[in-house]
This record gives structure tokens, C-alpha cells and sequence, in this order.
């Protein structure tokens, strides 16, 4: 299932005393930033008045928020964008379209649901089956397919994956 909005990153600090603040992409060679004029923000709907990408990340002044102390209150906050302000192929799939689909073997046999995506160094998806929660890399080695109209992601998990009691 395809999100209207797509997270892109997260607010880490404020920067400056004009009320700017440092989003860090989840994607360091992003460039969504570029020519989106609105991103929703701890899942407020703000207005971009600049952006410019340093380092892997956007300094970011949004309408509204004027100082430091209004900047520091949106650390931590998810950095939404609409997606149909991506750049994006009608093919493309983004990890968090994943997030309710169900998992397969390439047998068919049913390996659980994935329930989130942690985004870090190595992406994982976060996949339970009942009692058990599974962290499956995001890599192309156990992902053998994805199937989105049918809501199936087909992977090859490695042999002695970790499993957690679900929380």
C-alpha cells in the first residue's frame, strides 16, 4: 500500500538563532528537499520559506518557526513529504510502502508481516509472525520480490537469523 506521504527524515537540532533547524535524510544522497515547498513536521503541515543540503542533510527554515527556541521544540520530529513531490518512476517502491505486507519464502510459505522498517546504517524490516519478530536486512541477497498489489514481499532469509519474542 502506497503512503500519501513518505518520511524522508528527521529533525536533529536547531541550527542558528533564526530558527533553522538540521534535518538528516534517511537517504544521504537525497535531494527531496531541493524543490519541495511544503513537508509536514512531527505530522504538522509546514511551509518550506529555504532549504540547502550540507553534508548528507538540509538546513531547513520553515514559515512560521522564527527562532532557536521554536526550532529546538521540533527535535526529534519525522520529516514528511507528499509523495507525488518525489521524484519517483511509477515502479519504484519505498520502504515504507513494505509496512503491511505480508512475507513469503519462494515456496509460498507464509513468514510473517512486516510491521516497520528500522532505517540506519543497514535498513531492516521488521517482520512478526506471531510470537516471533524478525529483523531482515534490506538487502537485494533476501529480498526476491515485491509485489505490492498483492501485498507480498517474497524473501530468502539467511540461514540462523536472530528471532525475538515479540514485544
Amino acid at each position: 500500500m502506497r503512503a500519501a506521504r513518505v518520511e524522508i527524515g528527521v529533525v536533529s537540532k536547531a541550527h542558528g538563532i533564526r530558527g533553522e533547524v538540521v534535518v538528516v535524510l534517511h537517504d544521504p544522497a537525497s535531494t527531496s528537499l531541493d524543490h519541495a515547498t511544503v513537508a509536514h513536521v512531527g505530522g504538522v503541515r509546514r511551509e518550506i520559506a529555504r532549504a540547502r543540503s550540507v553534508d548528507g542533510a538540509y538546513l531547513v527554515a520553515f514559515a512560521g518557526v522564527a527562532d532557536r527556541d521554536q526550532a529546538a521544540a521540533l527535535r526529534g520530529a519525522a520529516v514528511e513529504v507528499d509523495r507525488e513531490d518525489l521524484d519517483l518512476d511509477d515502479d519504484d517502491v519505498l520502504l515504507a510502502d513494505l509496512v503491511g505486507c505480508r512475507c513469503e519464502l519462494p515456496d509460498g510459505t507464509p513468514w510473517g508481516e512486516i510491521t516497520a522498517v528500522e532505517v540506519g546504517l543497514q535498513d531492516r524490516l521488521i517482520v512478526r509472525a506471531g510470537d516471533i519478530e524478525r529483523q531482515l536486512p534490506v538487502v537485494d541477497a533476501f529480498i526476491a520480490g515485491v509485489d505490492l498489489e498483492r501485498g507480498v514481499v517474497t524473501v530468502t532469509p539467511p540461514d540462523g537469523l536472530p528471532e525475538d519474542p515479540a514485544r
